[in-house]
């Protein structure tokens, strides 16, 4: 029979009827009066991974984890192979058409005027700020193995410590090209000026700057 209460605190029976209906006092009888106690193992575990409340003073040294991140150049877009006709958008001869002539192992590009059509040199771009045309010349035959990124690093200078005085009174110092150089632009040009007049307008169009009017959308124009 259920121990159903009676109303609110008040059960059919009572405690001491409900010790013998339940046989507590035969567990009881059988474990020499008492109730048996297990031993909580689970809780004992828990202890014994459970977090310090106080933590030490002193800082502990952790290693800290090499992560083996190797540098790739960025890949090159496939709108731009060597041959390219590129429009430079920033720097100091950002509106010029230049012809892209390979991609550098740090991803940059190697690009030039020629010198003789609109006064680019040989230089370094970052694909990000160029637009590249639909326009193209065959370069493969143009020696660009000489050309790396150590060909346009710039040389240490002796670092002299400066006063007030020459801040204020000296004028920069015009650095020329290097006779090297120089021969070098010559080489490059004499190359790729032959293979430039021998498309029709193509010679005016690398001289020419590029530029936008009001109401003209970049986004929506074939280059």
């Amino acid at each position: 029979m259920v121990n159903a209460p009676l109303c609110k605190g008040v059960s059919a029976h009572g405690r001491s009827k409900s010790y013998h209906r339940r046989g507590l006092w035969a567990i009881k009888a059988k474990n020499g009066g008492k109730f048996p106690v297990h031993a909580k193992k689970a809780q004992e575990a828990d202890k014994a991974t459970k977090a310090p409340k106080f933590y030490p003073a002193d800082d502990v040294s952790k290693p800290v984890p090499k992560n083996s991140v190797t540098t790739k150049s960025a890949k090159l877009r496939s709108t731009i192979t060597p041959g390219t006709v590129l429009i430079v958008l920033s720097g100091r001869f950002r509106g010029k058409r230049v012809v892209f002539l390979k991609q550098l192992e740090s991803g940059l590009l190697l690009v030039t005027g020629p010198f003789k059509v609109n006064g680019v040199p040989l230089r370094r771009l970052n694909q990000a700020f160029v637009i590249a045309t639909s326009t193209k010349i065959d370069v493969s035959k143009v020696n660009t193995a000489k050309f790396t990124d150590s060909y346009f690093a710039k040389p240490a200078e002796d670092k002299k410590k400066k006063s007030e005085g020459d801040f204020l009174f000296e004028e920069p110092e015009k650095k020329e090209l290097s006779a090297e150089k120089v021969e070098d632009q010559k080489t490059i040009d004499a190359a790729v000026l032959p293979l430039v007049e021998a498309v029709p307008d193509l010679k005016a169009y690398l001289g020419s700057l590029f530029s936008l009017k009001s109401g003209d959308k970049p986004h929506a124009m074939s280059f």
